[in-house]
């Protein structure tokens, strides 16, 4: 009897699961094995549920790889009583023959492919396929994880058609994006679309951040661009900056909901709506009128048919990680770097303090943050000193002294390249 490759997705899409499945599926029937499809992520294993196990063929994948979403769906599960719900899961395994293992997803996808290999002792080889639109796994060479370009370029064409409108409307556009933990989403979009500024988490180097200065920051891009003569502009937000906020201020003017991990659903915190409300409320109080449209884009990304890139680098992974498995190797994440198929150990990727995979952020002393950052319409430095500084309070509706009251502080500590 052939041994059996098993394969599933966890955490939210992103553009090319469906090339990993089909190169992975491709490759192992190739190379004499079985293969079966775990559908709905790790849930359904963890009431024992075999019937989420399904027979892949090469018929049923051949021309997937084109397609977004996940023919074997996903879900984002961390169940309460985890010891008890993971010997369900392993036994579930078992029964299924489960001889490999490929496991597709985020930081909490590899942890968990982290306790399988663990609690199985040798019995299941197991390798990670790294995947996010977030773009913040640690990969070398500052690959980039799959999925994350089809989505950038998704945005950006979203992002283009809003600037668009908001020239020919004369508005403003406060745009959110995906990225809990980081801004390489919401720069990324930005910058290729030439958005008048993102504003992302790590350029606040404080541990919280209050949400006037958020606002104040996209007031200060507001009054810049009328001192310009501009009407209108777009804004890039990450949703990531709403971690920054004290949570009891941001309870206020948002209900916090919880998704099945634990975890703050930031997707429906309405960052944008918040900031709009404080910037209209501070603009309007002297007297000038800007309309302003708060917008999210994030699940119109996760599941778009994926462009070449990633259609190729996910083929690239798909067959990597089942020719790693039947060459002995177990515990690892594979990835692409330097145009080589290469396996990085999962331990490797783990922050000791908090045993999670640790995160890419986005470097605020790099020259690709650097280069972001000039191209942006938003107050800095050199706003505050002599005509210009009177000038931009003149458009403000303000004294020079109250508008350096005012803003100086969100510039006084720009990033300095290192």
């Amino acid at each position: 009897m052939s041994e059996t490759l098993g394969i599933i997705v966890g955490g939210g899409p992103a553009p090319g699961i469906n090339g990993v499945i089909s190169a992975a599926t491709i490759e192992a029937i190739n190379s004499g094995l079985r293969v079966v499809g775990i559908r709905d992520g790790f849930k359904r294993l963890y009431v024992g549920d075999k019937s989420a196990a399904v027979a892949l063929h090469i018929d049923d994948v051949s021309r997937i790889h084109t397609e977004g979403g996940s023919i074997l769906r996903t879900s984002r599960d961390y169940p309460s009583r985890l010891k008890t719900r993971m010997k369900t899961l392993m036994k579930t395994l078992y029964e299924l023959n489960i001889r490999y293992l490929i496991t597709i997803g985020g930081d909490g996808t590899s942890y968990m492919a982290r306790l399988i290999e663990r609690e199985s002792m040798g019995r299941i080889s197991i390798v990670h396929v790294p995947k996010t639109i977030d773009n913040d796994l640690p990969l070398p060479g500052g690959m980039p994880t799959f999925g994350y370009e089809t989505a950038r370029d998704v945005g950006v064409q979203l992002v283009k058609n809003l600037m668009e409108d908001a020239r020919t409307m004369g508005r403003w556009y406060f745009v959110t994006t995906m990225g809990r933990y980081t801004g390489h989403l919401a720069l990324g979009i930005c910058k290729a679309a030439g958005a008048t500024l993102a504003l992302i988490p790590e350029e606040f180097t404080e541990r919280k951040v209050s949400i006037r200065k958020v606002a104040d920051i996209l007031e200060g891009a507001i009054i810049k661009r009328l001192y310009f003569g501009k009407d209108h502009g777009v804004a890039v937000l990450a949703e990531g900056i709403s971690y920054k906020f004290r949570m009891d201020e941001l309870k206020k003017y948002e209900e916090i909901t919880m998704d099945e991990t634990g975890r703050i659903r930031l997707s429906e915190i309405q960052l944008g709506r918040i900031m709009k409300h404080f910037v209209k409320k501070s603009l309007e109080s002297r007297g000038i009128k800007v309309t302003i449209v708060d917008k999210n884009i994030g699940y119109e990304l996760r599941a778009a048919d994926p462009i070449p890139f990633d259609i190729e680098y996910t083929r690239n992974l798909g067959y990597g990680a089942v020719r790693y498995l039947l060459n002995g190797g177990s515990g690892a994440m594979i990835v692409l770097y330097d145009g080589h198929l290469r396996a990085i150990p999962l331990k490797d990727l783990v922050d000791p303090a908090t045993d999670k995979t640790r995160i890419r952020q986005v470097s605020i002393r790099s020259e690709g943050y650097q280069v972001a950052r000039k191209y942006m319409i938003r107050l800095e430095k050199s706003d505050f000193k002599g005509d210009r500084l009177k000038e931009l309070a003149l458009v403000a509706r303000m004294k020079p002294t109250e508008f350096k009251n005012k803003f100086y502080y969100t510039v006084k500590k720009e990033p300095i390249l290192e």
